[in-house]
């Protein structure tokens, strides 16, 4: 024991000798969370630009559906014309147009709404909201003449009554909390990124110390190989500890960036991903046969591998395949469980999540150890 506590202080002291080395284990998480403030910080909640033509004359139910989007919360209607329209959608002056065509009110009395156009240079990330009201207030308004079944005395007699809404309804703002969501998530994800490069330098530790042949004079002591790897791997996850305490600390009680997600749920999961990271190192240095053959083939599987989980942009902009490749990156559950933590699920409920982190550990590892075994390389790095 008191071997291995020896190896686990030289090789602490070694590592954070360097001023260097304290940026690059600690340092760099921050500036992962600072990099998602600074793209999320930006992100807020404008206002909508709708320009409305209207080829309906003085319609009544033409009119009040132009005064309730007039009416909706962070949009700016302008009524215009069809050249003005498209001239100012072109040069970003209008997010949107609706055109209101002839015989729209008409075709809102028959129950069958129609002649209705909204055209967008910006796509569904402008028109989403404006057209999910719409077909709401419509909607209401069409199942009136549904019942009415061409009956305009009816008709008219009910829409009066609807629009006169004798009914207060009380609104209370809710704090919008998706950004501060998305946020945790992007710096979670950098976290994820750093803590697997993290994992491999310290791993490469080995290969060093094959390299200057420390590893050969120290296992002529009553040290063991096995006691050797073991102490990395103690080290290793103490690095990863520090890592996700430190940048959990800092998302908190510096940037104040609530995840929604208690310290005891999140670093356990954390740590349960940690597990897996060292496995993977320990795989990375066994198959390499030098420090720049780790460090290529940790470009070539970490970095890959992160974009592909969600580490670095969302997965609801990825195509069905990759989602469906992510599957099977570990990266890819540790985010699927903060998602769900996040949404209130319990720890204890996403057994499914940790047993496929931990299944990745022990498959890492055992390649690992297999890998170690078969290693009959006895050859000095000169």
């Amino acid at each position: 024991m008191s071997e291995m506590m020896w190896l686990i202080r030289k090789t602490l002291k070694d590592t954070f000798r360097s001023k260097r080395n304290w940026f690059v284990y600690i340092g760099l998480p921050i500036v992962g969370v600072l990099i998602s403030m600074l793209i999320y910080s930006s992100v807020s909640t404008s206002t909508i630009r709708v320009g409305v033509i209207n080829q309906d004359g003085s319609q009544p139910i033409t009119l009040d559906t132009i005064r309730f989007m007039e009416g909706l919360s962070h949009v700016k209607v302008t009524v215009t014309d069809e050249q003005t329209l498209q001239s100012d959608i072109v040069k970003g002056n209008l997010d949107t147009g609706i055109i209101f065509e002839e015989g729209f009110a008409d075709s809102i009395r028959r129950g069958q709404p129609d002649h209705l156009n909204m055209v967008s240079v910006k796509g569904i990330q402008v028109t989403a909201y404006v057209k999910t009201m719409l077909q709401s207030y419509l909607g209401n308004i069409a199942a009136i003449g549904k019942e009415a079944k061409g009956d305009e005395a009816a008709f008219s007699s009910i829409y009066a009554a609807y629009s006169q809404r004798n009914f207060t309804l009380a609104a209370q703002a809710m704090p919008n909390t998706s950004i501060t969501k998305e946020m945790t998530y992007r710096s979670l994800g950098f976290l994820i990124s750093f803590m697997m490069f993290s994992a491999v330098n310290m791993s490469e530790i080995i290969l060093k110390e094959k390299e200057n042949r420390t590893f050969l004079r120290l296992l002529s002591s009553p040290m063991s190989a096995r006691m050797y790897v073991i102490s990395n791997v103690v080290v290793n996850m103490l690095l990863m500890l520090v890592q996700i305490v430190v940048t959990l600390f800092v998302m908190k009680n510096v940037f104040h960036i609530d995840s929604g997600i208690t310290y005891g749920q999140m670093i356990p999961a954390l740590l349960l991903f940690a597990l897996a990271a060292v496995a993977l190192s320990l795989l990375i240095v066994a198959f390499a046969k030098s420090t720049s053959g780790a460090g290529a083939l940790q470009n070539l599987i970490i970095t890959p591998s992160c974009l592909l989980a969600g580490c670095y942009f969302p997965m609801e902009i990825m195509p069905d395949t990759v989602r469906k490749i992510s599957n099977f990156l570990p990266q890819h559950w540790l985010l699927d469980m903060i998602n769900k933590l996040q949404q209130g699920q319990a720890l204890s409920s996403l057994t499914m999540n940790m047993a496929i982190l931990l299944g990745f550990a022990v498959v890492f590892a055992l390649i690992a150890i297999y890998r170690f075994g078969r290693n009959n390389d006895s050859r000095q790095f000169v």
